[in-house]
C-alpha cells in the first residue's frame, strides 16, 4: 500500500465519509485550503492511481468511491507511525499517552480488560 500525502489522506477521509462522490462534491466538503478545481481532479485520479479508489464513469462525469476500507488504512498507518515515532513497542505509545493525559486510568482499565478477554 503506497503511503498518501495529507492532502490525499484528507480526501480519503472525505471520500470515506461521503461513500461516493463526485469531485464537485468532495470539493464542497474542503473547509480549508481549497484547491483548484483541476488540482482536485489530479489528486483524485492519484488516488485511483495509487488503488485506494475506483470510478464509475457517466460520460465525461466520474463517480469515485474507496476501493482501501478505512480499517485496512488505520492499520497500515498505525503500523508505520509505532515503528517511527514508538520504537515498534506499543507500550512506548500507549505511555505518551498517559504522560500527556491524553487517556485515563479508567480508559486504561478498560484497553487491560479488552487485552485480558482475548487470552
Amino acid at each position: 500500500m503506497q503511503k498518501l500525502t495529507n492532502k490525499e489522506e484528507e480526501i480519503m477521509h472525505i471520500l470515506w465519509k461521503l461513500k461516493r462522490a463526485f469531485v464537485k462534491d468532495i470539493m464542497e466538503e474542503i473547509v480549508e485550503d481549497k484547491p483548484h478545481y483541476n488540482t482536485l481532479s489530479t489528486i483524485v485520479r492519484n488516488l485511483e492511481e495509487k488503488g485506494y479508489v475506483g470510478y464509475n464513469a457517466y460520460g465525461k462525469t466520474h463517480q469515485y468511491f474507496p476501493i482501501v476500507p478505512i480499517e485496512e488504512y488505520r492499520k497500515v498507518f498505525m503500523n508505520t507511525a509505532i515503528t517511527n515515532y514508538f520504537n515498534s513497542s506499543y507500550k512506548n505509545l500507549v505511555s505518551c499517552f498517559a504522560e500527556e493525559e491524553k487517556i485515563s486510568a479508567e480508559e486504561l482499565r478498560e484497553i487491560l480488560a479488552l487485552i485480558e478477554k482475548k487470552d
